[in-house]
């Protein structure tokens, strides 16, 4: 487990005086942070570097980690080499061979891999192409996030290898206990291993079937930070940046899948608008009341390419592009009644006929109350809930409450948006929630 102590740097000495002391101190310290963002860096490539000659993502994992805190105990008084990546390469490497020698297997990998090792010093280490580096990294990802594993413990295992984050950092994210992400991490592995599923990237005829669930992965840790399902945090920002930077990656291995490339210009557009969904309490604010100057025009503009270049790489739009598509109307809008709904209307019912789901269902109903007024909104939005299809889906509710109260039924707005509130396990949106049925009730008084 990473764990960057402050102890090093808290260590009392009085050798060379007080001011002579508080320099160590600073630096050492200054030392460790550069050493954590060089982790955040070079960490999926170490992994994958491994992972590719180990071709066990668990042992591949354990001499990263052991190299990493090599670099703890020596770059403070050593310094950062000039290539940091290569440095940890080496003694991760170094690491796997005193493995393989104290557990007296693998002969014939040692005298390939540890001779020449053992004879190089971390400067003599040859940097690895970017297109090495760049198949690894793709190796690792379809392994992560292999179907063999429930999306759960595919998130995690993505998270750890690839966004390098430790295990702590994953539990706070996800509100869980530190333990169940350690186990989950666990049995991912030894699934990978029990399994034997091949460090590789999948061929061409199960490429399409595989990149989805990388897709996924990406997507529900998007989600996660965009609009947390948990807590009392409205949004996780730092899990947006993980799925961001994990999606980027992803659009760079694979520039010709037009659905990477329509998955990350729907995560950069989301993105663009995080500063505005919250308020100066960091109570929630809902789309149609945010302030768009606090929107984000570098990612509008960077998703609104990535759009284009997925509509580019293929005529007919999926999932990911079509839901772009539906983000980038909003972007493109200056006001929020100048919103082309019915475009939005039309990309749903595209979207439903390729994904069909009761929460398309509800977002197109959604889409056309705003189109075409509230009462045809709510007539869908009650067929929904006559299905029983999302009995349990807080939205349903919230939504239904939103369109009584348009329509002056306030009574039963109330009696919506407080089952809403019951339903949802995110401390900030229950919070708006009863105090919008609140509202409703004071309405309904006054009629």
């Amino acid at each position: 487990m990473f764990y960057i102590s402050s102890s090093v740097t808290g260590r009392e000495s009085v050798a060379g005086g007080g001011v002579c002391c508080l320099v160590w101190f600073v630096t050492a310290s200054d030392i460790q942070r550069r050493v954590a963002a060089i982790w955040r860096i070079e960490s999926a490539s170490l992994v994958a570097g491994l992972a590719g000659t180990l071709r066990d993502v668990g042992l591949a994992e354990e001499f990263a980690q052991d190299a990493l805190v090599a670099a703890l105990e020596q770059w403070p008084t050593s310094g950062i080499p000039d290539r940091p990546g290569a440095w940890l390469m080496v003694v991760a490497k170094r690491r796997a061979v005193d493995h393989f020698r104290r557990q007296q297997r693998q002969a014939n990998y040692l005298d390939e891999l540890g001779h020449a090792l053992l004879r190089e010093g971390a400067e003599a280490e040859p940097a690895p192409s970017d297109e090495l580096v760049q198949d690894d990294l793709l190796r690792l990802m379809f392994t992560a996030c292999h179907p063999v594993l429930p999306a759960p413990a595919r998130v995690a295992l993505t998270l750890r290898t690839l966004g390098g984050l430790r295990t702590e950092e994953i539990a706070r994210a996800f509100l869980v206990s530190e333990s169940t992400i350690a186990q989950r991490i666990v049995r991912a592995k030894r699934t990978i291993a029990n399994k034997g599923v091949p460090f590789e990237v999948p061929g061409s005829r199960e490429l399409a079937g595989r990149l989805s669930a990388v897709l996924e992965v990406v997507y529900l840790i998007f989600n996660e930070g965009y609009a947390a399902t948990a807590g009392q945090d409205w949004t996780r920002p730092a899990l947006v940046e993980d799925a961001l930077r994990l999606g980027r990656m992803l659009a760079e291995l694979l520039p010709k899948e037009p659905e990477v490339h329509g998955l990350i210009a729907l995560l950069e557009i989301q993105a663009s608008r995080i500063r505005a969904r919250t308020g100066a309490s960091g109570e929630p604010v809902l789309l149609m009341d945010q302030d768009r100057s606090r929107w984000d025009q570098l990612l509008i503009r960077r998703g609104l390419a990535a759009l284009e270049r997925a509509v580019a790489l293929s005529g007919t739009l999926g999932p990911y592009s079509i839901q772009a598509a539906i983000a980038a109307c909003h972007a493109r809008a200056r006001t929020a009644a100048a919103t082309d709904w019915a475009r939005i209307v039309a990309l749903y019912g595209a979207l439903a006929r390729i994904q069909p789901s009761p929460v398309i269902e509800l977002n197109r109903a959604v889409a056309v109350s705003m189109a075409s007024g509230a009462r045809a909104g709510l007539e869908l939005v009650d067929a929904l809930a006559a299905s029983g299809a999302l009995d349990d889906y807080h939205l349903l509710p919230s939504v239904r409450g939103d369109l009584l109260n348009k329509l002056g039924r306030y009574a039963e707005a109330r009696v919506e948006f407080a089952r809403a509130a019951e339903l949802t396990h995110n401390g900030a949106e229950q919070a708006l929630l009863r105090e919008r049925a609140a509202r409703a009730a004071e309405s309904s008084a006054e009629q």
